[in-house]
C-alpha cells in the first residue's frame, strides 16, 4: 500500500494564459510564476496551479482537457463579508452563497463564482466552532 502526503500542484487548461494569470492574481491573490520553457502558473502558499493553454497542451495531459471543466475549493482566513466586497469591487458575479457546505475538515461556509474559463471557484472559510 502506498501513502499520499499531500498535493503539489494542480493543472488548469485555460483559453487564455494571461487572463487566467490576471484573473487569479488580482482577484484571488495568487502570486504569478514562470518556470523554464516560459510556462506560467500562480501560486498561493506553497501549492501551485499550473496553466496551460488550450491550443498549446503540455504532454502528457488529460484525456479530455478543456477550459471550464475544473471545481476549485479555495479557503480563506478572511471574513466572507470581506471576500464578497472584494469580488463586487472586482465585478465578479457571486453565483451562490454564502451556504454552508462541508470542507475536508469540517463545516465551511462557501461562496462560488467562476474563472474567466468558467470553472467553478469556491471560497470558503471553516465555520469557527465558538460561534
Amino acid at each position: 500500500m502506498i501513502s499520499i502526503d499531500r498535493v503539489d500542484h494542480l493543472v488548469l487548461t485555460v483559453a487564455d494564459v494571461d487572463r487566467a494569470v490576471e484573473f487569479y492574481a488580482q482577484v484571488l491573490g495568487m502570486e504569478p510564476v514562470t518556470f523554464p520553457g516560459e510556462r506560467r502558473a500562480v501560486r498561493f502558499g506553497d501549492k501551485t496551479i499550473k496553466l496551460h493553454q488550450a491550443s498549446e497542451l503540455v504532454g502528457p495531459t488529460a484525456t479530455h482537457p478543456v477550459p471550464g471543466s475544473a471545481n476549485l475549493c479555495f479557503v480563506t482566513n478572511n471574513a466572507l463579508s470581506e471576500v464578497q466586497d472584494h469580488l463586487r469591487n472586482n465585478e465578479i458575479w457571486i453565483e451562490e452563497g454564502p451556504v454552508v457546505r462541508t470542507g475536508s475538515q469540517g463545516p465551511i461556509t462557501s461562496l462560488y463564482l467562476r474563472d474567466p474559463d468558467g470553472n467553478l471557484i469556491e471560497i470558503a472559510k471553516y465555520d469557527d466552532p465558538a460561534e
